[in-house]
């Protein structure tokens, strides 16, 4: 199992590399999912994250969530063949936490090499949940 501290890293980097590993067969953690970063300058960030709940019909979906972990865990299913039995496998083996729980405190956690360089503009998962109206 391996234990990734999500604080800092970009989020499309980050989905990328975990999206790999358990299409792999491995089980990932993500802890602190609302400070992982999103590139790009706040209104274009806003936005396009509004249209993606705007796109949905109420009872039909596609639904799209609006807490930064549940965020987080879409944006690595949207990288994985999910549809197909080996996708729906490989999604099970992803758990993403807000904050670090009790459980995993006391452990060691791993960084994702490439995903760590943040740009100049950026917002956390966290100020984006709350401008689609989360609370955490």
């Amino acid at each position: 199992m391996k234990l990734i501290n999500a604080e800092g890293l970009v989020i499309g980097r980050l989905a990328s590399n975990v999206a790999k590993q358990i299409l792999n067969g491995e089980e990932v953690v993500i802890v602190n999912a609302e400070k992982a970063v999103v590139s790009g300058s706040r209104k274009a960030i806003l936005t396009e994250y509004r249209s993606r709940r705007e796109l949905t019909h109420a009872r039909k979906g596609p639904h799209y969530p609006r807490m930064p972990d549940r965020i987080l865990k879409r944006t690595v299913r949207g990288m994985i063949p999910y549809q197909t039995p080996r996708g729906r496998t490989a999604y099970k083996n992803l758990k993403v936490y807000i904050g670090i729980p009790k459980e995993y405190e006391k452990k060691k956690f791993e960084t994702v090499a490439g995903a760590s360089k943040v740009p100049a503009r950026f917002l956390t998962l966290g100020e984006v949940s709350e401008s689609l109206g989360a609370k955490f």
